[in-house]
């Protein structure tokens, strides 16, 4: 039980990802998702009847006009997050938009000063950053176990197209689509650069990249540097044309974290863990830490519900820096991977 009424959550869509969501939070006492929509009556009831959720609604304004729903979860392709955030702001919803979540830094701005103008709260939703995990990673930076950071590596990548950049499915997948905020920039490198950004606590300065086209033009790999205004360097890699990797290293002067920044724990229930060394020689102990695992989808919905009911301090995912700073790097290093040469951030 909890202290204060559920959180009633409306989902905008019907994609896969809102099905692992609406799994994700079912049961929990803070939260609910009452009602989702889609773009016609059939694909939204049948969602509706396949997760149980009460209602439905054959369209997305309906959805927002809904006064059974206090918070909306937005799931659609990547560029129509600043759209319907927008909307759903000035229709007096919270509005947690999955990653990325917009396609520039001046449309989440955009989308936080809507949120602010409506007094609503708005959100990017990262799963791993809500994991104990992550939440974990935090606390040690910020107690100084590994002294300042130096330098941060994060990966993330899986198998869509093979390394020619052929699909190795449905060639409409909204991934490789240019025109929709495909690539593998903007979508597993969206979790590589919010890594980052959490872990050096500043906005980067300037970005140089290279990248390797999909048949159909958006990016397959992209490898990215990264340079911060404390002297601070990082690097990440993404790929939609390899095996599937998610891994992340944070070095300090006086030590070194390693983690898996996972979105979910591991179907066994073994739980996850990060390695520590607190230690500036090359060879020196490494302590693994243990901690609970959680669904990402689950934890950061209920922490957002936390944040509408008990006050934003209750959210411990992305902030509207850590979401506005990496959407410009995001700007920078795709920039830079078209044009060449260093690109600088603002």
């Amino acid at each position: 039980m909890t202290d204060f009424t559920p959180v009633r959550y409306g989902i905008l869509g019907a994609a896969n990802i809102a099905r692992q969501f609406t799994r994700g939070l079912a049961g929990a006492p803070e939260a609910v998702v009452a009602a989702v929509a889609s773009r016609g009556a059939d694909k939204a009831q049948a969602f509706a009847a396949e997760l149980g959720i009460p209602r439905f609604h054959a369209s997305y304004e309906a959805l927002l006009a809904d006064p059974e729903i206090d918070a909306i979860y937005i799931p659609l392709p990547n560029d129509l997050h600043a759209e319907w955030a927008i909307r759903a702001a000035e229709a007096g919803k919270h509005v947690l938009c999955e990653k990325p979540l917009a396609m520039s830094g001046a449309e989440a701005t955009s989308m936080y000063d809507a949120g602010r103008r409506c007094n609503v709260l708005i959100a990017e939703a990262y799963p791993y950053m809500s994991q104990p995990q992550t939440l974990k990673l935090r606390a040690l930076i910020a107690e100084g176990a590994v002294g300042r950071v130096q330098m941060v590596m994060a990966s993330f990548g899986f198998s869509l197209c093979t390394p020619e950049g052929v699909p190795h499915g449905d060639p409409a997948n909204i991934r490789l689509d240019p025109t929709r905020g495909g690539g593998a920039l903007l979508d597993a490198g969206t979790y590589a650069m919010s890594f980052v950004r959490l872990a050096m606590g500043e906005r980067p300065s300037r970005a140089l990249a290279v990248a390797r086209p999909t048949q159909s033009g958006v990016d397959l790999t992209t490898m990215a540097t990264l340079m911060f205004p404390s002297g601070g360097m990082a690097q990440i890699t993404c790929t939609m044309g390899a095996a599937g990797h998610r891994f992340a290293t944070v070095i300090g002067e006086a030590g070194v974290i390693e983690t898996g920044y996972s979105n979910h724990g591991p179907t066994d229930g073994t739980g996850l863990s990060l390695r520590l060394k607190r230690d500036r020689a090359v060879i020196a102990p490494v302590e693994t830490i243990a901690v609970d695992a959680l669904d990402g989808f689950r934890a950061e919905a209920v922490s957002f519900a936390r944040a509408i009911r008990l006050g934003a301090a209750e959210w411990n995912g992305a902030s509207e820096a850590e979401s506005v700073d990496t959407m410009l790097a995001l700007k920078a290093i795709a920039d830079s991977a078209r044009d060449g040469g260093w690109v600088e951030i603002g």
